[in-house]
């Protein structure tokens, strides 16, 4: 089995992985793992930055992540993230 074949089944059974596959649950902490940039503003966020409370709304789209962080509100992809 290839590693394409591994994510399509994990993108497939509902389940939210992070970058390193492990699982999140909502209420869990993550951290950045690389600078995203907020479309539509001059915001960025920063890589190390540690996220508290996450939400894994229902079908919220291609972003899996609904958290708060001190720039405000924002819908993040878990490919992003790692659990803390």
């Amino acid at each position: 089995m290839t590693a394409e074949a591994d994510e399509a089944d994990a993108a497939d059974d509902g389940v939210v992985r992070d970058c390193n596959g492990n699982v999140l649950a909502t209420g869990d902490s993550v951290i950045l793992i690389k600078d995203l940039k907020v479309k539509g503003s001059s915001t960025v966020l920063k890589k190390g930055t540690k996220v508290k409370s996450i939400r894994l709304p229902d079908g919220a789209g291609d972003h899996e992540v609904d958290c708060k962080t001190d720039q405000g509100a924002f819908m993040l992809k878990a490919e992003f993230l790692k659990k803390a």
